[in-house]
This record gives structure tokens, sequence and C-alpha cells, in this order.
């Protein structure tokens, strides 16, 4: 490089922000700097990924092993340090994140950084363990603390399945806590605990819920009159082409439940929309109650779709609303539990004692975790069951065999 153009590559990185000492801005839609964070990922080697895919210690519920990771592993895990810078950096922007999604499209609507976004949580939770063993506890946490307010910001488009995305990041980010729990200081984990309160707020069932009636039930009703404008006087046609959107893999019977519901036109089948509009919102209400009242009411809500004799309606309402809202459960109970651990650590049992189940009528049920004869460190256990399984959180204090600390096998050992 001759001195000309050394000269003007200097005096253009001293302009950077942050070169000479200046803050870095905090004003840049946090999106912008996640895409080219995702487009950083690819310098990694298809043969490096696999080589991390293909180890247990990428499991999201695996639990510290007691062995060493070797040099490889950090070479690897150090080639995503330039993906981080960014994502670090987007989680300091005070600006909302928008994804630019364009809703207009319906269920076409691309969501391309839902993937991506949960694979840095997973690559944040490898890096962690890699800071932790050589005692990086401050890459760790700011490593974490960037992926779950990543896990946030996916859900700012208000769209279901982005708040699902956003539930298992942070999920990641909480059994990373857990399963490495002993090897963070105190003063690390209060760290953390702050910053995730600090973190935009969570997306939430309720408002996915409004999102998909704009998505799906509008843009469909949407469509119906534009097809209805572009084929004056043809209803028949108009009605095929509905045709091609019906879901009959799930009901081989809607179409002709629909021809008899609605008269076969194409005005009936906007009225059968209208008929579910509301619906939306009632259910979207529900998913913000208390547990106990969200129990009752949500019971009442499914029996009246069951005795509908509109078919849309069970189009509109599946059974996958339920389970989302058990995620949506279930991660404010783990961020719960991270804190109680944290107090724990921090005061003890006076300190877990400040900490209530969001669940519950108190705080967690406590007991020592016992591995194979071995004191591993402690179980928290909330009063709520979803799906039939407790929810616990193990918080490994002491080095061993790989277990899970999380879901329905918490406790288990990870066949190695």
């Amino acid at each position: 490089m001759n001195t000309t153009k050394f000269i003007g590559f200097a005096l253009l990185f001293l302009s950077m922000p942050g070169a000479r000492g200046e803050p870095s801005p905090t004003a840049i839609n946090p999106a912008l700097l996640y895409y080219q964070a995702f487009l950083m990922a690819q310098k990694v080697s298809q043969a490096d990924k696999d080589y991390l895919g293909t180890i247990q210690w990428q499991g999201q519920n695996n639990a510290m092993q007691g062995q060493k990771l070797p040099e490889r592993f950090g070479q690897i895990v150090a080639g995503y340090d330039g993906q981080f810078k960014l994502v670090r950096e987007a989680a300091q922007q005070k600006v909302p994140c928008d994804w630019g999604a364009d809703l207009s499209q319906g269920p076409e609507t691309p969501l391309g950084h839902l993937a991506p976004s949960k694979a840095i949580a997973q690559t944040a939770q490898l890096r962690t363990m890699w800071d932790l063993q050589q005692g990086n506890q401050t890459g760790a946490r700011d490593d974490l603390l960037a992926a779950f307010v990543l896990a946030r910001n996916v859900s700012r488009d208000g769209i279901l399945i982005s708040a699902l995305v956003q539930y298992a990041g942070q999920a990641i980010v909480f059994s990373t806590v857990a399963g490495n729990f002993g090897q963070f200081s105190g003063e690390t984990l209060k760290q953390l605990v702050d910053g995730f309160d600090a973190a935009p707020a969570q997306g939430t069932v309720a408002a996915g819920i409004m999102t998909e009636k704009l998505v799906f039930l509008d843009w469909f009703a949407n469509k119906i009159r534009e097809w209805q404008q572009e084929n004056p006087g043809n209803d028949t046609k108009v009605m095929e082409t509905i045709r091609g959107y019906e879901d009959s893999e799930r009901d081989t019977n809607l179409w002709q439940r629909i021809l008899i519901e609605s008269g076969g036109t194409s005005d009936g089948v906007l009225k059968l929309i209208h008929e579910v509009d509301p619906l939306y919102p009632r259910l979207a209400k529900i998913m913000t109650l208390s547990l106990p009242e969200y129990k009752d009411q949500i019971q009442k809500f499914d029996a009246e779709i069951q005795k509908s004799k509109n078919p849309l309606v069970s189009v509109a309402f599946p059974n996958s609303f339920q389970p989302a809202h058990v995620k949506e459960f279930r991660s404010q109970v783990q961020l719960a539990m991270v804190r109680a651990a944290v107090e724990y650590k921090l005061h003890g049992q006076s300190g877990l004692q400040t900490v209530m189940d969001p669940l519950g009528n108190g705080p967690f049920t406590f007991q020592r975790f016992v591995f194979e004869g071995t004191d591993r460190g402690f179980e928290l256990k909330s009063a709520y069951a979803g799906n039939g399984a407790p929810f616990v959180m193990i918080f490994v204090e002491k080095q061993g065999p790989a277990i899970q600390v999380t879901g329905p096998h918490a406790g288990e050992a990870i066949a190695q």
C-alpha cells in the first residue's frame, strides 16, 4: 500500500465513531446491524459449522461436562467475533427495531431473519462456554445479553411465529446461565439479570394473535374483494380461486362445508370471514389474563370454537395457540427462576424467598440436585405444569457428566 493510500485509510478510520474514543451511535435501526451480522456468519466455513453442530456442547440443555474444550473449538467460535461485535452494537441502540416486514403480503411475508436470529443465540451459548473456560466473564456476559436483546427484538414485528422464536432464543440464554451457573461470578450474574430487565419488552402471544388476523383473515378478505373486481359477473371463477387457498390437508371436508355455509358465493364467504373477525380480540384478551382466569376462559372459548358451524372458525383458531401460550408462560417462569437463582447465590435462602413464582402463590420450590450420588447444584420448580410437564430448571454448580437442565427430561443424563 502506498503512503497516500495508507494516510487516506488512516484518516477514514479515525473519522469513524469509536475510533478516537468517541461513543458509538445509538440511533441506528438495530435490524440494519443484525442483517449485517447475519452476513458475517458466512465467513465461518461449513466444515467448522459442522464441527460445532456435531458436538454435544451445542445442545441448549447441555450442562457442564467437566472436560476442557479443545483449542479448535476456541478458534472456531473466535471466527464469530465480527458478527458478535455487530450484535452487541445493535443491543446498545435506543431506537425501536424495525425488520421492514411488509405485512400486506399476508402469508407470503418474508421472515428471513428468524432462523439466523436463533442461530446467534446458539452460537452465544458456545462462545459463553469458551469464555468461561478462559475466565472471560465480561465476554460471556456481553454475548449472552446481546443474544437476549436480539431475541426480544425478533418479536418487534408482532407476528406470532416471531414471538415463538423469541421464546426459543431466550430459553437458550436461560439454559446457558443455568447449565454453567457455577462458573459465573456473583457480580456477572447480577449484571446479567440487570441486563435482562433493561432489554426491550417481551413480545406476547396476544399481540401475535392480532397480527394473525391482519396477515391471514384481513388479507384473505381483501384478496376476495380483488378477485371479485377482476371477475365482475363471474362468481364461479372467484370461488374457484378461493378454493385454491383452502386448507384441505387438515380437513378434507372443508370446501364442502364452506360451500354449504356460504351458499356457494364469494359474498357468502366474506360473510363467514366477518363472523370470525370478533373472535381474534376476544382470544387476545384471554391471553393476557392471569393463570386461573386464563384456564377458565380458554376452556369456554375452545368449547365455543368446537360448536361453531362456521368452517373458517376452526381454520382461524387451531390448537396451536394454546401451546404458544404455554411457551410464553414458560419464558416468564424461566426469567424469574434465573432471578431467584442469582438472589440465592448472592444472599442465600433469604434472597431466594424474595422472588415469587409468577404462576404460583409464593416462591419456587427449592431442592438440592444430586446426580449419581454427587451434589451438582440445585433445582427450582414452578407450581405450574404446562402440557403436563412441570416447569423445572436445574442450576449446575459443580462440573460433571452432561445433563438436561430444563424441559420434561431435566436432571437426566445426555447420551454421549
